[in-house]
C-alpha cells in the first residue's frame, strides 16, 4: 500500500487526540467570544470575581443550556426573576468551529459507512459533553444588591435585609439541549459540505437536501456579516463604540437574522417594562417600551423611522440570491416546481429556527414588606415572541415565488448533468 494511501486511511479514521482538538476549539472559541462581549458590555466589572462564571454561564446558554435566577431577601421580602435568552453570536462562532473541526478528517472521502461517521460524531459528542458539563458545574454565582434610596433602604438596614440574587445551572437540562445542539451542528455540516462523505444509502437525498442547507446557511452568513458592517460603521461615526461590540460579539444574529423575518413580513409581539433597555436599535425599543403588548413588523418600525422599508429590500435580494445559490448547485435535471418547493421548504425551515432561538423573555420583581411590589416599581419585564404560524406562511410564499426566480436566473449557469 501506498505512503498517500496510508495517509487517506488514517485521516479516514480521526481518533480521540483529533476530536479533543475539534472540541477544544470550539469551547475556546466560544469562551473567547462571550469573554470579549461581556468585558464589552462592562461584565468584567462584577463583585467576587464573577466573570469568569458569567462567561461559563454565557456560552452554556449559547448552546440552549438552562441558567436559573434566584433570590434571597430573608423571610420579610419576596423576589422573582427570570431569564431566557439565547447570545447567538457565541452560538455561531462555536458551531463554525465545530462544524470545520468534525469536516476536517473526512475531507478525503467520498463515501463513508453510518458506523464509521456515528463513531467519529460519538467521539466527539463524549468530550463535547465532559467540557459542557465542566462549564455548567462552574456556571453558578450569588451577588449582592442594593435596595435603592428611600423608605426602602432605610427599612432594609433596620431590618438587617441582605439582598441577594445569584444563578446556577440547571446541570441534566443543559447537558441534554447541548447534545442536541452538537449532533443539530454536526448533522448540518455533513448537510452543507458538497465534500463531506455520506452514507450509501443517504447519497440519493443529497441532490435536493444540499443544494438547499448550503443556500439557507449562505443566507443567513450573509445577514450576519451585512449586520457585522453595518455595526463597524456605526461604531465609528456614531459613537458608543465598546457598547456596538458588546451587541456584535453577543447578539448580532439576534438583531440581523430578527430583520430577516421582518423583511419576509413577519410579525413578533413584544414589551418592555421597567429599567431594561434593549441591546437593540433605539425604534425598536420605542415600538416596544409600553404598558401594553405591542406589534412588531415592518410597517409599525416604519411609522418611528420609514428606513425600516429597506429590510423587504435586502430580503428580497438575499433571499432570491440564496435561491440562485440553490439552483445552481442542483443537478440540471431539476424542475423549477422542483426548485420552487425545495426552497420553500428550506426557507420555512429557517424562519422555524430563528423563531425558536430568536425568543427573549426577562423578568424580575422585588418586594419589601410590600413596599415595591413585585410588578411595580421595582419590577422589570422584557421579552419577544413571534408570530410563528405566519411567519412560516409566509416564508413558503417566498420560497415558492424566489424558487421559480432563482431556478430560471440559473438556467444561464452551466450545471452538473448540462448537455454542451
Amino acid at each position: 500500500m501506498s505512503a498517500r494511501a496510508l495517509s487517506d486511511q488514517a485521516l479516514s479514521r480521526p481518533g480521540w487526540v483529533q476530536a479533543v482538538v475539534v472540541v477544544l476549539a470550539g469551547l475556546v472559541a466560544m469562551g473567547v467570544t462571550a469573554a470579549l462581549g461581556l468585558w464589552a458590555a462592562g461584565a468584567a466589572d462584577l463583585p467576587d470575581g464573577a466573570f469568569p462564571r458569567v462567561v461559563a454561564a454565557t456560552v452554556v446558554t449559547s448552546v440552549g443550556g438552562v441558567v436559573e435566577l434566584s433570590g434571597d431577601v430573608g423571610g420579610l421580602a419576596e423576589t422573582a426573576a427570570g431569564l431566557s435568552v439565547i447570545p447567538l453570536s457565541v452560538t455561531l462562532v462555536g458551531a463554525l468551529v465545530i462544524a470545520a473541526g468534525f469536516l476536517r478528517p473526512l475531507r478525503h472521502r467520498a463515501v463513508a459507512g453510518a458506523g464509521e461517521l456515528g463513531a467519529w460524531a460519538g467521539k466527539v459528542a463524549v468530550l463535547w459533553l465532559l467540557g459542557l458539563l465542566g462549564l455548567a458545574l462552574g456556571a453558578r454565582q450569588t451577588f449582592r444588591i442594593s435596595l435603592g434610596e428611600g423608605a426602602i433602604t432605610d427599612i432594609g438596614d433596620l431590618l438587617g435585609l441582605t439582598p441577594e440574587i445569584g444563578f446556577t445551572t440547571d446541570v441534566p437540562l443543559s447537558l441534554f439541549f447541548g447534545l442536541l445542539w452538537l449532533v443539530g451542528v454536526l448533522a448540518l455540516a455533513l448537510l452543507v459540505s458538497r465534500g463531506a462523505p455520506l452514507p450509501g444509502r443517504l447519497l440519493r437525498f443529497q441532490e435536493s437536501v444540499r443544494p438547499a442547507a448550503y443556500a439557507m446557511v449562505v443566507l443567513l452568513l450573509a445577514y450576519v456579516v451585512l449586520g457585522f458592517v453595518i455595526g463597524l460603521i456605526v461604531a465609528a461615526t456614531r459613537g458608543h463604540a465598546v457598547e456596538t461590540f458588546a451587541v456584535l460579539l453577543l447578539g448580532l444574529p439576534n438583531l440581523v437574522w430578527l430583520g430577516l423575518t421582518l423583511g419576509l413580513g413577519a410579525t413578533w409581539d413584544g414589551r418592555v417594562e421597567g429599567p431594561f433597555e434593549l441591546p437593540m436599535p433605539h425604534v425598536l425599543d420605542q415600538v416596544l417600551r409600553s404598558s401594553e403588548v405591542q406589534a412588531v413588523n415592518v410597517g409599525t418600525l416604519s411609522e418611528q423611522d420609514g428606513r425600516w422599508w429597506w429590510l423587504v429590500v435586502v430580503a428580497a435580494v438575499l433571499v432570491l440570491g440564496a435561491a440562485f445559490v440553490m439552483a445552481a448547485r442542483s443537478p440540471a435535471r431539476v424542475r423549477l416546481w422542483q426548485h420552487a418547493v425545495h426552497m420553500a421548504v428550506a426557507l420555512a425551515l429557517t424562519v422555524l429556527m430563528i423563531c425558536l432561538v430568536g425568543r427573549i423573555s426577562a423578568s424580575y420583581g422585588l418586594s419589601v414588606l410590600g413596599i415595591g411590589d413585585l410588578g411595580g416599581d421595582l419590577a422589570g419585564e422584557l421579552f419577544l415572541r413571534p408570530r410563528i404560524w405566519i411567519a412560516l406562511g409566509l416564508a413558503v410564499l417566498w420560497g415558492l415565488v424566489t424558487g421559480l426566480l432563482g431556478g430560471l436566473l440559473a438556467k444561464r449557469v452551466r450545471r452538473r448533468g448540462a448537455t454542451p
